[in-house]
């Protein structure tokens, strides 16, 4: 009885030890058998086409031969695939930031700043500013604005400018015009014109004047027309020393008389519809010299005077032309 229970122990140990699992024994068989393949190729006649592939290749054994079963990847069953890494999460949207309110201006805050009085603003702001010209035509200006120091030509008419001040035009070297036209100017400081070197042009008709300014040497033309200026509101040889006026035009002031003596530089002088009534020999021309010629001053208008020219014949001698007027 023991005997047989150690010949059946004996039995399955040997059986054991030789017992080789099967995919041990494949893979032990197949550098032989892979060996085996390639032996019987004649490589020396080798010509591998689709009508002799399964004559020279065996693929009855195919996955004999490549058993790709220790490559596959052990899944252990109750196990579950690792989590992927969280993407980027998406943003919070009830942490964002608030959008800013607007908030109310306090009325118990700083006061804003009263806005500039429009005649203290720079000319360029309230009038047209074209290169070194200046216009300021009807803007309904009440005084001569701040300028520019470039500036050459002032244009500020139809405005209600009262008053002319000698500080208006400080500095501006460079000034050769001024037209004022159709104000209501009626006074000028007795030096407003006169410290501007550059000044050519005086343009003040249609304004209320009853006295002149002292003119720069510069003058070449003076426009006063339609004001109210009488003789005694001219200085004394007012005119005289002025050696570029070309153009003297007082029509329709108060004027008594010819405002003598005239520059020879002057072509035309304008003194129609004043209250002239008589005039010397030597307005125009020097009595003590017949020799004389004026041959300038060819536009004379007295017309709209009381005047009888005819009465002065003497006084026009040295003129190229007859003043115009009343001769009877």
């Amino acid at each position: 009885m023991w005997a047989l229970a150690w010949l059946g122990i004996a039995s399955l140990c040997l059986g054991t030890a030789w017992a080789v699992p099967a995919k041990e024994r494949r893979k032990a068989e197949k550098p032989k058998a892979h060996l085996a393949l390639y032996e019987n190729l004649d490589l020396d006649n080798y010509d591998l086409t689709l009508d002799n592939y399964g004559e020279i290749l065996d693929l009855s054994n195919y996955e004999e031969l490549y058993d790709y079963g220790d490559l596959a990847p052990k899944i252990e069953v109750g196990t579950l695939a690792p989590r992927p890494k969280d993407p980027a999460a998406p943003p919070d949207l009830s942490t964002t930031a608030e959008t800013p309110k607007l908030q109310l201006l306090s009325t118990a805050g700083p006061v804003p700043p009263a806005p500039i009085p429009v005649q203290a603003l720079p000319s360029c702001q309230l009038c047209l500013c074209i290169g070194t010209s200046v216009y300021c035509d009807d803007a309904d200006l009440e005084h001569i604005p701040p300028l520019p120091p470039e500036t050459t030509y002032l244009y500020a008419r139809f405005n209600r400018i009262g008053t002319i001040r000698a500080s208006d035009f400080t500095g501006l070297k460079k000034l050769k015009r001024i037209d004022l036209s159709s104000n209501s100017i009626t006074r000028a400081d007795a030096d407003a014109f006169r410290l501007l070197p550059s000044l050519q042009e005086l343009i003040l008709p249609e304004n209320r004047l009853t006295a002149l300014p002292e003119l720069p040497r510069s003058i070449v033309r003076l426009d006063a027309r339609l004001n109210s200026i009488p003789s005694t509101g001219l200085r004394p040889d007012a005119f005289r020393d002025l050696k570029q006026l070309q153009f003297l035009h007082l029509s329709d002031n108060q004027l008594d008389y010819i405002p003598a003596p005239l520059p020879e530089s002057l072509r035309s002088l304008h003194l129609q519809n004043n209250n002239i009534q008589t005039m010397h020999e030597d307005t125009f021309c020097d009595s003590q010299d017949h020799s004389q010629v004026r041959r300038a001053l060819e536009d004379i208008r007295l017309d709209g005077n009381p005047i009888n020219l005819s009465l002065f014949p003497n006084a026009y001698f040295c003129l190229p032309r007859l003043p115009t007027g009343r001769f009877s």
